[in-house]
């Protein structure tokens, strides 16, 4: 258990169940693959996690510019340090 945050992990898009049909997840485009709260006081965030070269697609970019003018944490982790300075960066 992280001590800083309960994350969770998001599948978006669709996908094909082991009898053919096509089940989508219910999430918005650009939705991020990790989201939570922390636990020091409650406050969202949103990390679109890439590896060094991955590109962050334009609804992915307008997803996080969204949760942020809203007030949650929201960013691109390229590690998980970077993943939890994201998260920690003003506790």
């Amino acid at each position: 258990m992280n001590p800083h945050a309960i994350v969770f992990r998001a599948n978006v898009g669709t996908f094909r169940t082991t009898d053919g049909r096509m089940v989508s997840t219910g999430l918005p485009k650009g939705f991020s693959d990790l989201f939570g709260f922390r636990k020091s006081d409650g406050k969202m965030f949103f990390i679109e996690v890439k590896n060094e070269k991955g590109r962050v697609r334009p609804d992915q970019k307008h997803f996080i510019e969204m949760m942020q003018k809203n007030g949650a944490i929201a960013g691109v982790a390229r590690s998980a340090e970077e993943a939890i300075e994201l998260v920690t960066v003003d506790v």
